[in-house]
């Protein structure tokens, strides 16, 4: 143990490491998809039509990998589902585990009726045992009537109107396990749900741009400029009200200097100075911030390709933005004592330890690999509208007078 200052002997280690950095980062990065679905399914925004099923199979594949960062970190994984069949009403960890039951059963039916016309064709068309495969996810049901198709969508709308809540409760649940904590002034704030959700929501989004443009660029399909532009927007406005939240939150204490600023001010400006004020703020946030400001306000002025690149680069930047936000929020939150008189030495996670740099890369990489086995049998892209004619054209409308083209 190396420590600066009066640190007490239990205070020597970061007990939750990357794993658990891990956990709402990819949670968020679900939460964020599912969004930008929804945009589209539940409010009518059609410029998002070309990544409505792509951010959908999305959020899906990264909402299966969400849990296997806590597993990884838990002593004794086996007895997770202990929290589950043993309940306690009163326990956030065990809220959490019906809350993902819901919103994996309500995402996993949504992918399956928004596929079911792909699957119920397949089904018949195929021979063998690519008919019988076909057939057995079609759940035996091959209707495919444009009136069963039109039931189809309305439950699909049903669902997502559900699911947002539902993914607002589980993406912001981790923000209001770390707010709780009264012990730790660095944690303890109203704001930190809210911070959460925001960040969710950019990352999602940015993940969904970086998804389209690069999966476009490999299937040489081309790109919706006017989708991307719309994306860009919606980023644009997310990442201003996460990076606002962030620093109204530190300018907030400051401006008080209570108690907990004698501990938050060394931690900021010394400790995780550099993952902070330059990877997360001058980096992350401002970048960003100009170069999507310039997408939206300047858009008629550049070209669709510059546009597109602009909006891509700032994705990867805003992802790398909400790790470090994660990483500043929960390892710098532990790196200092308890009695608020030190500081414990910086947290280097090893690249193959059981809660490591390797292991976190896997799970990372889960999602994409769900997404590529997912477009071996499925269209990930979809290649005709599916809802019926008159819904479309009032969305549209709707669509032009509020998002220009």
């Amino acid at each position: 143990m190396h420590a600066t200052g009066f640190a007490f002997p239990n205070d020597g280690h970061v007990l939750w490491s990357l794993m658990i950095v891990m956990y709402p980062y990819i949670t968020g990065l679900m939460f964020g998809c599912f969004i930008v679905s929804a945009l589209y399914l539940v409010f009518g925004r059609v410029l998002l039509r070309p990544v409505a099923r792509l951010s959908l199979v999305a959020s899906l594949g990264f909402l299966i990998a969400a849990p296997l960062p806590l597993l990884f970190h838990l002593g004794r994984p086996e007895l997770a589902l202990n929290v589950l069949i043993t309940p306690n009403f009163m326990s956030a960890m065990a809220a959490f585990g019906y809350v993902y039951s819901v919103c994996i059963a309500i995402i996993l039916i949504m992918v399956w009726l928004t596929w079911r016309p792909e699957i119920v064709a397949r089904a018949k068309e195929g021979r063998g045992l690519r008919k019988l495969f076909y057939w057995f996810l079609a759940l035996g049901v091959l209707d495919d009537s444009k009136e069963s198709f039109r039931i189809d969508h309305r439950v699909t709308l049903v669902l997502a109107g559900i699911g947002i809540p539902t993914a607002c409760i589980l993406s912001g649940y981790v923000g209001f396990i770390f707010g709780s904590v009264k012990a730790n002034y660095w944690w303890s704030s109203t704001l930190m749900p809210v911070i959460f959700l925001f960040s969710a929501v950019t990352s999602g989004v940015a993940m969904v741009i970086v998804l389209y443009q690069g999966l476009s660029k490999l299937s040489r399909r081309v790109i919706d400029s006017d989708c991307v532009q719309a994306l860009a927007q919606w980023l644009w406005l997310f990442s201003i009200m996460t990076i606002t939240l962030e620093i109204l939150e530190i300018i907030t204490l400051a401006y008080e200097r209570n108690e907990e600023w004698l501990v938050i001010e060394p931690l900021l400006f010394d400790a995780i100075k550099t993952s902070f004020w330059v990877i997360q703020i001058l980096i992350g946030s401002g970048i960003p911030l100009i170069l999507l400001g310039i997408v939206v306000v300047f858009r008629r002025f550049l070209s669709s390709g510059l546009r597109n690149s602009l909006t891509f680069l700032s994705s990867l930047i805003l992802l790398v933005q909400v790790f470090a936000m994660r990483w500043n929020i929960i390892i710098g939150g532990q790196m200092f004592s308890k009695s608020l008189g030190g500081f414990r030495e910086p947290y280097v996670p090893q690249f193959w330890e059981k809660e490591g740099v390797a292991t976190a890369i896997g799970i990372f990489l889960i999602p994409f690999i769900f997404l590529a086995v997912f477009s071996f049998f499925f269209s990930l892209f979809e290649e005709s509208p599916t809802e019926p004619e008159e819904e479309v054209k009032e969305s549209e409308a709707s669509e032009e007078a509020i998002v220009p083209a």
